[in-house]
């Protein structure tokens, strides 16, 4: 799996975790370039407290546009530290 945005490649990995329809790929599969830490978090019945990314590449920034859950609830383990994407961030398989 890849995960895309604004022409480059964010993370790519042959052992995402899928939650909810989401691809979770892991930690060391980013290009921790493009990912700065953001002061939001919201939180999951069931998951926990997310925490998020905003994306620069190049010249755009995607605010909170990555969100991993770095203390999530038990039935949640699996994606401890893991990473997800929304708003724009295309996740294909290759």
């Amino acid at each position: 799996m890849k995960a895309i945005w604004n022409g480059q490649v964010l993370a790519e990995s042959d052992e995402t975790v899928m939650v909810e329809g989401n691809h979770y790929f892991p930690p060391d599969s980013l290009t921790k370039e493009y990912f700065h830490e953001s002061q939001s978090n919201t939180v999951c019945p069931w998951k926990g407290v997310a925490s998020y990314y905003t994306l620069d590449v190049e010249d755009k920034t995607n605010p909170d546009a990555a969100w991993y859950y770095p203390d999530p609830s038990l039935a949640a383990a699996k994606i401890k530290g893991y990473i997800a994407f929304w708003r724009g961030v295309e996740v294909v398989s290759e």
